[in-house]
């Protein structure tokens, strides 16, 4: 098989090419083409990985010629591109014109809407296209799949993700990821589904307290601009089961947290506005990237060694056989050696988990979220290769 891999020296792509290329794959890969528009560490990687599968690309994903010519002919298009640099849907329309199959990672559900609208166009195509397949969205959306299975009438799934960091207290700002994704979902307003319908959602809204176990404990979570709300709850096998509400709220490391919101208030929050600084023109972005690009490096001897913990947890409620019931269905990521090259080891691996089951399986044309492409229990077992810890409660009232 060829796989087409864009943005695929980054973080998140090169930890998919790490999973990709491991002995858990249950795939034959012939080809992975490599495509990236930094030379350097599109030449690291390979040195690092030195395996003759990979083929290097350099690629403007601007230039449409060679866009196409590093789709076509693959058996997937993996589109690792950040999604707020605003090529997502140029990269989805280029794959459905090579006619390859494509997936994403998302990306705060900026383009989600979009790219469901065009399902019919995929589907006449012969072409799947599987949207959000990192871990939140992604695995949180089979998650929440998984808990709808297990009601017969939902009133309600509330999706939560919380990182917590083990060990002494860093002096450094070191992002969890893209620092534009960490920014959007404290500055900008979130689409959430209460009352049965879509409804705008004010940043860092919604707060709400939960006592986890330790290293979490208490968490203050808040909603947050994402795809699952806006595909979930109007999944086939979920809506017509009844749902009224679902929401997605995020809560990142205590201190990380207060971090971000003092960002936020000295206005980074508009990170893509540019100001003027002595006549020049810069974008927020730009200047906190290299500013924190700059301090990281500065003082990388201060970072302290700390282990990250997440937790991924969909809380349903409604009724089976008429009877009252909550299910919780959860997804435990600890510190573990296997993760060690990565830098994302949930969101990569979930996109090298979906990729996989996509190419192993017969493939359904057109448009989809997550929740309703995958099978859970084909999945799970994928989670499980990778040390992920999985558990499901089920309480009836």
């Amino acid at each position: 098989m060829i796989i087409t891999l864009l943005g695929g020296a980054g973080f998140m792509g090169a930890g998919i090419v790490r999973d990709l290329l491991s002995e858990r794959s249950i795939i034959d890969i012939t080809t992975l083409r490599l495509c990236d528009a930094s030379r350097e560490k599109v030449d690291a990687l390979v040195s690092e990985l030195a395996d003759p599968r990979i083929v290097p690309v350099d690629l403007d994903v601007t230039n449409a010629d060679a866009l196409h010519a590093a789709i076509a002919g693959a058996d997937i298009c993996i589109n690792c591109v950040p999604t707020l640099l605003g090529f997502q849907m140029m990269i989805f329309e280029a794959a459905l014109k090579a006619r390859v199959s494509y997936i994403d990672l998302g990306g705060l559900g900026t383009y989600t809407v979009k790219q469901l609208a065009e399902h019919e166009r995929f589907k006449e195509a012969g072409v799947t296209a599987v949207i959000g397949v990192g871990a939140d969205p992604g695995m949180s959306n089979v998650i929440c799949r998984a808990v709808a299975d297990e009601l017969d009438t939902i009133d309600k799934i509330n999706l939560y993700w919380a990182a917590e960091l083990v060990g002494d207290e860093n002096p450094v700002l070191v992002p969890p990821y893209s620092v534009s994704t960490v920014l959007a979902e404290y500055a900008h307003p979130s689409t959430q589904f209460y009352d049965g319908r879509h409804v705008e959602c004010a940043p860092m809204s919604g707060r709400e307290y939960l006592d986890l176990p330790e290293p979490w404990g208490r968490c203050e979570f808040m909603h947050s601009p994402h795809s699952e709300q806006l595909t979930v709850p109007l999944a086939d096998g979920i809506r017509e089961k009844g749902i009224k509400e679902f929401t997605w709220k995020l809560h990142l490391p205590h201190r990380e947290h207060e971090a971000w919101v003092g960002l936020v208030k000295a206005g980074f929050g508009d990170f893509d506005e540019p100001v003027d600084i002595g006549g020049v023109k810069v974008k927020p972005l730009d200047v906190l990237n290299k500013v924190l690009d700059r301090n990281i490096k500065k003082n990388a001897h201060l970072i302290p060694a700390q282990e990250s913990n997440e937790i991924h947890f969909a809380v349903g409620r409604g009724l089976k056989d008429g009877v009252e019931t909550e299910v919780t269905v959860e997804v435990v990521v600890k510190p573990d050696d296997m993760y060690a090259p990565y830098v994302d080891a949930c969101t990569s691996m979930n996109g090298s988990i979906a990729a996989q089951l996509i190419l192993a399986n017969p493939r359904k044309p057109g448009v989809w979220a997550p929740e309703e492409y995958f099978n859970v229990a084909s999945y799970f077992v994928e989670l499980e290769k990778r040390r992920f810890i999985i558990d499901k409660r089920i309480a009836r009232r």
